[in-house]
């Protein structure tokens, strides 16, 4: 199965979950791609990943290429094309939803805030600004669109697609997940200003986070020293490449719609290198010091 920008790799006991270095942006697909890109989404996934299991657990059973490749030999010839932008990966069935948490009052939610005094239709204190931290965390569920734009919902409409019971366990797990993050990535001078989650549920009914996590496409990640509320913040992920389209949008020459225009090769490099730095500054150690045997995931 091809997303827009993750392949996915029916094995028939699991699946293979390859990201790619297709970035998107305004939910259309640029013809080039970023270098680098699949290495840091898959890794710093399983690095955190293995960092939350006694919180919830995952889909993971292996990002090791070496047991990958014993465990289905079919896949070997392959390696060069998915070792370190793969995970080997339980099937789940998931759940029609997207958990999002916001810790920072930015995109949509800002938007909508600043148009109605609220978040998915709930109101929020009176008062705050672009980028104000909201302190608890909101958890703040939407629906999981086709094309175009997911849809921000309240929880009271998520438990009618999903289930009352399973809402609330979903909220829960949104939640730990996020104050892990925020905590962690806070040590390292990044401000997690907002991620989303998937989750999923086993065979035997548990339910499990799933797809990516805490990634620099997931998440907003925003360097902790230029934080100023207020106004937007400068970001650790494709913020270069948006810019860029932004000002070929103000020009006339891009209209946000397929096909998405090719790209400079200094927007390229720049956005790779900061998908890098996000890894680097996240788990302390350089994309090609990253260890692929499988961790411990306490």
């Amino acid at each position: 199965m091809r997303g827009k920008v993750r392949d996915v790799y029916d094995l028939g006991d699991a699946l293979l979950m390859v990201a790619t270095d297709r970035v998107s942006a305004f939910d259309v697909v640029m013809p080039d791609p970023v270098p680098r890109k699949g290495e840091v989404l898959t890794l710093i996934s399983a690095w955190w990943f293995a960092r939350t299991a006694g919180l919830v657990p995952n889909h993971v059973l292996s990002i090791d290429p070496d047991a990958i490749a014993a465990r289905y030999p079919a896949l070997a010839p392959h390696r060069e094309s998915w070792a370190r932008r793969s995970m080997l990966v339980r099937r789940l069935t998931p759940f029609p939803v997207e958990c999002v948490v916001r810790g920072y009052l930015s995109g949509s939610a800002w938007k909508e805030y600043r148009e109605t005094g609220t978040l998915a239709g709930e109101p929020l204190p009176a008062g705050l600004r672009e980028s104000d931290r909201l302190d608890p965390p909101v958890f703040s569920p939407a629906t999981k669109a086709e094309t175009g734009h997911d849809e921000n919902i309240p929880l009271s409409r998520m438990a009618e697609i999903v289930g009352a019971e399973q809402a609330d366990r979903l909220r829960e797990a949104s939640l730990a997940l996020y104050a892990r993050g925020r905590d962690v990535a806070a040590e390292a001078g990044i401000i997690i200003a907002d991620t989303k989650f998937e989750f999923g549920t086993d065979t035997d009914g548990s339910i499990r986070v799933m797809d990516e996590v805490l990634t620099p496409d997931s998440s907003r990640f925003w360097p902790a020293d230029r934080y100023e509320p207020g106004r937007g913040q400068p970001s650790l992920d494709k913020q270069p490449l948006r810019d860029w389209l932004e000002e070929l949008e103000r020009a006339g020459a891009w209209n946000k719609s397929p096909p998405g225009p090719a790209l400079p090769p200094e927007v390229v490099a720049e956005t790779s290198r900061r998908y890098q730095d996000a890894f680097r500054r996240i788990t302390g150690v350089a994309l090609d010091d990253f260890p692929l045997t499988d961790p411990d995931r306490t």
